[in-house]
């Protein structure tokens, strides 16, 4: 187990620094090492609670880095040392800069075909020296091994699978080294953003914790409610802790 690991809600997570991060998969990636990564945010958090499968997959993760404000600061109101939040989509364009400099290629797997086009195009102005291997979009669900098979017969060395909460850590935890890959990683909407479909918040707004309050403002009628059962929930779990802790009868503790 690595060192700097905390147990929040039974969940093992590693409270490392952006630059921790991205040492600790450059550290593997040379020594060969097949790297399965995952953020946790609030809406995840919550879900494993009862997705015993997510739960699993998540679990079977070598770097599981703390991406929500929630679970950052609930995470310091347990007594937890969390030094920031390392958000999926900033990892994200940080192993690209990374891949460029060292010429290692990558794979885009996810979203429509026409936004995943529009993403490939932008990535390639923002990074032109970065070997893309290839990309496929996210409507494959019928046809998984085939598209398993293009992603290790590409010999790409870092996979970004962009869809939804469960099914990229599924699949990546199904497929594992069978991808032929060194780093798979779930990327969630960073698609949509880097193709300009979805606006990311403000820096400031980032800044405090409050990008899913941009988001609820950008898509009313399909965040509200996402953003207020998970929340409501999380904070149930936050307050049952501590009532716990007040108690005498147990705390998240990364030996617990």
């Amino acid at each position: 187990m690595l060192e700097d690991t905390i147990c929040l809600f039974g969940v093992r997570m590693h409270a490392w620094t952006m630059r921790r991060t991205v040492e600790e998969i450059e550290r593997r990636l040379r020594q060969g090492l097949f790297t399965q990564h995952v953020v946790v945010n609030v809406a995840k958090l919550v879900k494993m609670q009862r997705d015993h499968e997510l739960r699993a997959a998540i679990e079977g993760c070598d770097i599981v880095n703390i991406d929500g404000a929630g679970v950052m600061f609930g995470g310091r109101i347990l007594g937890f040392s969390i030094p920031e939040r390392v958000t999926g989509i900033d990892l994200f364009h940080e192993l690209l800069a990374q891949s460029e400099a060292s010429g290692r290629s990558v794979y885009f797997l996810g979203a429509r075909s026409e936004v995943l086009e529009v993403t490939v195009q932008n990535i390639r102005r923002q990074y032109p020296r970065l070997n893309i291997a290839g990309h496929h979009h996210g409507y494959f669900w019928d046809d998984e091994a085939t598209v398993v098979d293009r992603i290790r017969d590409s010999g790409a060395d870092l996979l970004f699978a962009g869809f939804s909460t469960p099914m990229k850590e599924q699949f990546i935890d199904r497929w594992g080294e069978e991808l032929g890959v060194k780093f798979a990683m779930g990327v969630g909407g960073t698609f949509d953003i880097v193709a300009g479909k979805v606006d990311r918040a403000p820096a400031w707004m980032q800044k405090i914790g409050l990008e899913w309050l941009y988001r609820v403002i950008q898509e009313p009628r399909r965040m509200f409610m996402r953003y207020f059962t998970t929340n409501s929930a999380f904070a149930g779990m936050l307050i049952a802790e501590l009532g716990r802790r007040a108690l005498g009868r147990g705390r998240s503790r990364p030996d617990s």
